[in-house]
């Protein structure tokens, strides 16, 4: 029989009510002739209850004490599922990551899948069970249990639909799709019914929450088809595939992200040679602090200013670390800011469609929206604007593009 995964978030099974709403999706599913594979997360609020326990005790936890301890949500929401179904007449096993055969490496907090045997499934799918997978953990060769970091039940359906071959991988959610923007900013914003995973791992990793970015890359790796699809309605969702050849003939812009997430920091009058930016970012990623868009501008006095953006969380240390950097460097002053947002416009169609950027500034500058960094790729042009710009560049932009009609 056909193979469908299905991924139920913690907003999904948040009480024994939901669970229950849950099991009867997943028995239709099970009588429509497909052998089923459902991988839950914790319910709603655990995995934060379990990590503000943790930090109770040592702000600075242990890794693999943290991943034993944060991994038991998942096991709750597995065996309470199983419960249901059983009670509801069906065949249903709970298996966690280690039952499951998810073999990861050994970084704990962020450990990343391995392998997985996927005769520790399909064993209880030959038997006619239903089964049950606590996603977001697995086990490393020496027996210990691992998590995958946070969204990390995304990854782990993916990969379990990769290692069974499944027809389907569907990931229900508290919204009906992927849309073209977030719809609490912009009324105009539409469902997408199809996009391609090249534009959905751009707009995850831009700032859209829809799905987690190492589970779409999963997905457009080994060309397994993705289907969003909400818990509480009926629909088709949007699905989200490797390619989509009929789509990108239509749509220039297929989605606007954005991120309030990060804060920028800028060092003027550096000297412009050689090794510049390395002396300036060495201490940056020495502290792991990830580095998003990067501008240097280069003054007609030898000298350049250097601007980049870093995690908002990272913002206290990062200006501690410039600042150092400038008195090293003799630098003229450091300017920071952080109440930015990032706005990404995301589509396939820039490839063969010239005049995309002149035109997001166009409509920017028609509504006195200011640019301070600008970045691009193949598909892809962000920008970077005070935070207060955000919802007035959201619209104006959704609707210069004509993703609302």
């Amino acid at each position: 029989m056909p193979i469908i995964v299905q991924k139920y978030g913690g907003t999904s099974i948040g009480s024994i009510e939901k669970i229950s709403a849950v099991a009867d999706k997943i028995i239709s599913e099970k009588e429509k002739g497909n052998d089923i594979i459902v991988v839950v997360s914790a319910m709603s609020g655990e995995t934060n209850r379990l990590i503000e326990l943790a930090k109770s005790i040592d702000k600075d936890v242990n890794g693999r004490e943290y991943d034993v301890l944060i991994s038991t949500g998942e096991q709750v929401t597995i065996s309470l599922l199983a419960m249901t179904l059983i009670k509801k007449g069906h065949k249903a096993i709970s298996l966690t990551g280690q039952q499951a055969g998810i073999l990861t490496d050994s970084i704990f907090n962020k450990a990343r899948i391995e392998s997985i045997d996927k005769s520790k499934i399909k064993k209880h799918l030959d038997s006619g069970y239903i089964v049950i997978v606590a996603g977001f953990q697995g086990v490393t060769e020496r027996g210990d249990i691992t998590t995958l970091g946070r969204g990390g039940s995304d990854t782990s359906a993916v990969a379990v639909s990769v290692a069974m071959d499944a027809k389907e991988c569907q990931i229900f959610t508290d919204v009906d799709g992927v849309y073209t923007t977030d719809p609490r900013i912009s009324e105009g914003a539409k469902k997408i019914d199809n996009i391609t995973s090249e534009e959905m791992l751009e707009l995850s990793s831009q700032g859209s929450k829809v799905l987690q970015p190492r589970a779409v890359e999963f997905a457009g790796k080994y060309d397994i088809g993705i289907r969003v699809l909400s818990t509480f309605h009926e629909g088709d969702g949007t699905l989200i595939k490797k390619e989509n050849d009929e789509k990108m003939e239509k749509a220039i812009i297929s989605g606007i992200a954005f991120s309030k997430d990060e804060a920028q920091l800028t060092i003027r009058g550096v000297p412009d040679q050689p090794g510049i930016a390395s002396l300036i970012l060495g201490p940056i990623a020495e502290h792991n602090i990830d580095v998003d868009m990067i501008v240097q501008n280069v003054g007609a006095d030898g000298l350049a200013n250097f601007t980049f953006t870093v995690p908002r969380n990272d913002f206290k240390k990062g200006k501690e670390l410039l600042e150092e950097s400038s008195k090293k460097l003799n630098a003229k002053k450091v300017i920071t800011n952080n109440k930015i947002a990032k706005i990404s416009m995301v589509g396939v169609g820039m490839r063969t469609h010239p005049g995309v950027a002149s035109k997001m500034f166009a409509a920017l500058a028609d509504n006195n929206i200011n640019i301070s960094m600008i970045s691009t790729s193949e598909i892809k042009i962000s920008i970077v604007t005070n935070e207060e710009n955000l919802d007035t560049a959201i619209n104006v932009l959704h609707k210069a593009f004509e993703l609302d009609i």
